[in-house]
């Protein structure tokens, strides 16, 4: 018997005014899963997870938990747990009482309450912070706080709006290996809402990639990063190069004459409009060209050094370009203006059509 998923959106829509911030969102997300609603500024994610928490209605269709349908059921009669942007800790209240406050809430006995609030505090490294006030916290004490807090009352499902947007980048990836480690311990379902798509392929089970309210695509972080379905997700997951060109007698004519063979399954009609993506740790350089099924020349035209990788543009053509991904040091042997091979095999090519409008 397959298993209830925790939560089931079924054609859900949600518009502000003239704006459809939830454009017909169907998904479902296990029992236990870590997933992410991921996507830039304004594509409907943060609303989405609002229509699960109650906090937004939807205009039709049904929001569920393990099976029930749940449209008119007001937030606090869900049982979710939930970590905001802004975390809304309660700042005169000390670390014990602000993770005590969801028991007392519940009329918990003392006994369970400290019992509970010291179990958490331990889960997120906060043990012997008991009574510290907030405004005393670094940003990284404060979001395991704030996670404490949602996760004492042990509610089925977690909602996180975007809780690590405020930390710098080396607390924020340190706060995502922790997130994953207390995910792994409890076993709840984490709902995990986030812009940063590095932040969502590095903690997520499954990631849903949504733009302008609808979902791109939906399936585990290696699906989308090596099989994306529409150009968008090629583009927005990690690093790739996005070409245009135009499908003629059975290949994809891109800028200056250079051809690579259609995919099989894209069954586009001749002088259909046609993108291609390939991502730059696929491309290969100079000797490392020499066996790949596709082989250019082009022009050096510009290196980035990142550490332990360095980025080379390579111009093939007017209006055509590759940058290719290579070894940190490494990118140093090609100076700016020398002629090298280009190489990539066609497995790694995507190719998507051109949506009008």
């Amino acid at each position: 018997m397959t298993e209830v998923a925790d939560i089931e959106l079924v054609d859900v829509v949600k518009s502000f005014k003239e704006t459809v911030a939830v454009d017909h969102v169907s998904l479902e997300i296990p029992r236990g899963a870590f997933y992410s609603l991921l996507g830039p500024s304004g594509c409907g994610k943060t609303t989405t997870l609002r229509i699960i928490a109650g906090l937004e209605s939807p205009d039709s269709g049904d929001v569920r938990l393990r099976g029930e349908r749940v449209n008119d059921v007001p937030p606090f009669r869900r049982n979710l747990g939930m970590v905001f942007q802004g975390l809304a800790l309660f700042p005169h209240l000390n670390v014990f009482n602000n993770v005590a406050y969801g028991l007392r809430i519940r009329r918990r006995g003392p006994s369970e309450i400290r019992r509970k609030v010291k179990d958490y505090l331990a889960l997120v490294g906060l043990a012997g912070l008991e009574r510290r006030r907030i405004p005393q916290l670094s940003g990284g004490q404060q979001q395991r706080v704030a996670l404490a807090r949602a996760l004492v009352t042990e509610p089925p499902v977690i909602l996180l709006d975007e809780p690590l947007g405020a930390l710098d980048l080396k607390l924020r990836i340190q706060m995502q290996l922790e997130l994953k480690r207390i995910h792994r311990q409890v076993g709840t379902t984490f709902v995990f809402v986030t812009h940063d798509q590095g932040e969502a392929m590095a903690m997520s089970d499954r990631v849903a990639v949504m733009s302008g309210g609808k979902v791109e695509q939906e399936g585990t972080p290696e699906e989308i990063y090596y099989r994306p379905k529409t150009a968008f997700v090629a583009d927005f997951i990690g690093e790739t190069n996005l070409l245009e060109g135009i499908a003629d007698r059975g290949a994809v004519r891109l800028a200056g004459d250079l051809e690579l063979a259609a995919l099989p399954d894209l069954g586009l009609p001749e002088g259909e409009r046609v993108f291609v993506s390939l991502r730059p740790e696929a491309i290969a350089l100079e000797a490392g060209a020499a066996n790949r099924q596709v082989r250019w020349t082009g022009d050096v035209e510009e290196t980035v050094f990142r550490g332990t990788n360095a980025l080379v543009t390579v111009r093939l053509a007017e209006g055509l370009r590759l940058v290719a991904q290579v070894n940190g040091t490494s990118g140093t042997r090609f100076p700016l203006g020398s002629r090298i091979d280009v190489g990539f095999d066609l497995e790694s090519v995507r190719m998507f059509p051109v949506t009008r409008g």
